[in-house]
């Protein structure tokens, strides 16, 4: 049985990682941190007598089902409501300006030159979508083995299947991307 400090000590310790992988899915931070907290919350409250080397295949499994949810929940929302304050400026005047959209990126290197550091954007951005056009129990099994680093056990524990259907999600998955980034001029 995890005791408060041990199940605490366990949250404080994937928090980081987990939000990564939920921004990376959902693409909001901010939905990506309620994802994150619900997660938590949902542990704490029906899995902390659990012992703690069970924690981490049980949280990863609610995260993933949480993430599953928002899309859910989003689907519902999308088909119901269109936003249309998405095109709307920023100003009252009704230009758009691109400047006042743009961030700059956190983590930006200095001595990178502009050519370098527009392909390795490209690059990135190419794998990116390539990742999100995998089917979902390809990408939920790539993201789980070699963003999260877990190894075929704890993947197929989380995501409720058998390790041989985690290792064929996983070798698709590969093959496919391996596939698209060779044709798009890419090795990987």
């Amino acid at each position: 049985m995890a005791t408060e400090r041990e199940l605490s000590d366990f949250l404080k310790s994937v928090e980081k990682r987990a939000f990564k992988r939920s921004v990376y899915h959902v693409r909001d931070e901010e939905a990506a941190l309620d994802i994150v907290q619900e997660s938590m919350m949902k542990l704490a409250e029906h899995y902390g007598d659990k012992p703690p080397a069970e924690l981490p295949m049980l949280f990863q499994r609610i995260l993933s089902n949480c993430t599953l949810d928002f899309f859910r929940r989003q689907k519902t929302r999308n088909a119901l409501f269109s936003n249309m304050s998405d095109f709307e400026s920023s100003t009252d005047d009704g230009e758009f300006d691109l400047l006042e959209t743009y961030t700059a990126l956190e983590n930006s290197q200095q001595a990178e030159s502009a050519e370098d550091s527009t392909r390795r954007a490209q690059v990135l951005r190419e794998i990116e979508v390539q990742i999100q056009g995998l089917p979902a129990r390809q990408r939920e099994a790539f993201l789980m083995r070699y963003w999260e680093d877990m190894d075929v056990a704890e993947t197929a524990a989380a995501m409720g299947c058998s390790e041989g259907s985690v290792k064929t999600h996983c070798s698709r998955a590969v093959q496919a991307l391996s596939k698209a980034l060779k044709a798009k001029g890419l090795q990987p």
